[in-house]
């Protein structure tokens, strides 16, 4: 398995604290409460678990920095807060961390019941390039607001002031995972950490560099649903689509869909057997077409398992290959212990990666690292596809997506196109749960150090080697896909097939759904 899960800028302890005592969500009435004492019992266990079993807590925050963190926040639990706004406090602390995996997961039911009952919300979705806001898309009916105006203040503050609360809410390793989660979540992450709000104040720069301020409306579900129904069509990816043809020019397009069987019927969705007969059917379909190029297309891909995208890379791979340099592994009471529950709840079925890591655990001591091997994947025999190769992704290309994308870019099979990704291609991850003795909320944590192929350790994406930007806004057509075929059969374009791109390892070991807006 891949262990690639699904997915804060640096604050001041002031901001941090702030953003502790802001709005959360309110709850029905019938709700229980948790008493300050168990919650502050809970919070302790989450700092002392997160000691004990996450690779490395302290890779971007020194302890000093979480003690007075842990300190501040511990003295807020002066009230007694639902299991909602207990989930809210936990994880503005998990994510302090700045690593993208150690998280709690955002109270998404208290959301939904908020939403169903006509609850009103932030109008406005975001992309963020070059550390400005812009409006992807605007559900606020107001005149004064156009898609691709740069958002300037919101509430009299500075954008990137009144956001500071709500990435205080996200787990992230860099401030373009932090932008990119922002962009999918954005009315959720306000409402939680801002609070309901019937209007919004904010001023915008139009496209003629005019500065222009209004009051907009928040916006029901059903108010965005007419909004999206009222407005001109436009190209939007379907993260959950397969698709296989000929694009025309010899190029061959592959949209694999997730690294999962995504079939509604599906017994299980790690069972790689429909996945496979898909892909040898499409290079099936190419060899019979004559394609010279080979298009595959992971963007808004939500990942997966490598028990999936390792058949499709051993089509057109050359050499042996495997997803990581390096997958070292923290050794912890919680993650054995997770490891077990796993084992324990297939009932002694078959789980060759459990089994393995079981064996893997025994015997070492809390504290200790075990280096994970993993075996090589070999090319196919015969009928491999020979051509060019390239990969789309764009930031929404998350997890085994990355991973795809680091393994064909680090092993010379082919050409990265796109956006870089924002998610990383070397990351901690391998996330374990383990759960507070009172509220029962789970921790999410990283317990290994994953390294791509080529043993880079920095926390980036991976960055393609010819960039195509996203259009802002987005028009009726796949414009990414048409200057990517321009690329692709324009001869000019060199073809890195054969090449050998893996480099020692440059950093220590020792030193993550889909992607829709949430509405």
């Amino acid at each position: 398995m891949s262990f690639r899960p699904g997915i804060v800028p640096i604050l001041s302890l002031v901001l941090f604290a702030t953003a502790t005592a802001c709005a959360s969500p309110e709850a029905p009435a019938a709700e229980p409460r948790h008493a300050p004492e168990p919650l502050r019992e809970d919070f302790d266990a989450l700092y002392t678990g997160l000691q004990a079993a996450h690779y490395d807590l302290y890779v971007r925050r020194s302890k000093a920095e979480y003690d007075a963190l842990h300190r501040r926040m511990r003295i807020e639990l002066d009230a007694p807060l639902t299991t909602a706004e207990a989930r809210v406090r936990f994880q503005r602390f998990a994510a302090f961390g700045r690593v993208a995996h150690a998280r709690v997961e955002l109270p998404a039911d208290a959301w939904e019941t908020y939403r169903g009952q006509g609850g009103q919300a932030f109008p406005l979705f975001l992309r963020f390039v070059d550390g400005r806001a812009y409006v992807q898309d605007d559900i606020s009916g107001a005149d004064a607001v156009d898609e691709g105006d740069q958002l300037l203040t919101v509430a009299g503050l500075p954008v990137e002031d009144w956001l500071a609360p709500v990435r205080a809410l996200v787990s992230a390793d860099n401030d373009y995972l932090s932008d990119t989660q922002l962009e999918t979540r954005l009315p959720l992450l306000v409402w939680l950490a801002h609070g309901e709000r019937a209007t919004f104040d904010v001023a915008v720069r139009k496209a003629d560099g005019r500065r222009l301020e209004a009051s907009i409306p928040a916006r029901s579900r059903a108010d965005y649903s007419a909004a999206i129904a009222a407005r001109p069509p436009r190209f939007e990816l379907d993260w959950n689509a397969r698709e296989a043809r000929m694009l025309g020019d010899g190029v061959a397009y592959l949209r694999p869909g997730p690294f999962y069987d995504n079939r509604p019927d599906a017994a299980t969705p790690w069972d790689p057997a429909a996945f496979k007969t898909f892909i040898d059917q499409a290079f099936a379909d190419f060899s019979r077409d004559a394609a010279r190029s080979l298009l595959i297309d992971l963007r808004d891909n939500p990942g997966g398992d490598n028990s999936f995208s390792d058949h499709l890379l051993a089509w057109f791979a050359d050499k042996p290959f495997r997803f990581t340099h390096g997958f070292d592994i923290r050794i912890s009471e919680q993650t054995t212990a997770s490891n077990r529950k796993r084992l324990d709840s297939i009932g002694g079925e078959a789980d060759n990666m459990s089994t393995t890591l079981a064996a893997a655990y025994a015997g070492k001591a809390p504290g200790s690292r075990v280096d994970l091997p993993l075996p090589w994947v070999a090319p196919r025999a015969q009928g491999r596809f020979a051509g060019r190769v390239f990969v789309l992704v764009n930031r929404h290309s998350y997890s085994n997506a990355v991973s795809v994308a680091s393994i064909v870019q680090d092993y010379g099979f082919g050409t990265v196109l796109g956006e870089e990704t924002a998610d990383l291609a070397s990351t901690y991850g391998a996330m374990e749960h383990f759960a507070l003795p009172n509220t029962g909320i789970e921790v999410g944590y990283p317990k290994a150090r994953i390294l791509r192929p080529n043993g880079d350790a920095r926390p980036r994406g991976v960055i393609p080697n010819i960039t195509i930007a996203t259009p802002l806004p987005g028009g009726g057509q796949d414009a990414v896909l048409a200057q990517a075929l321009e690329l692709v059969s324009d001869n000019m374009v060199s073809d890195e097939r054969g090449s050998d791109n893996i480099v020692p390892e440059t950093g220590s070991r020792s030193a993550q759904p889909q992607t829709r807006p949430v509405q």
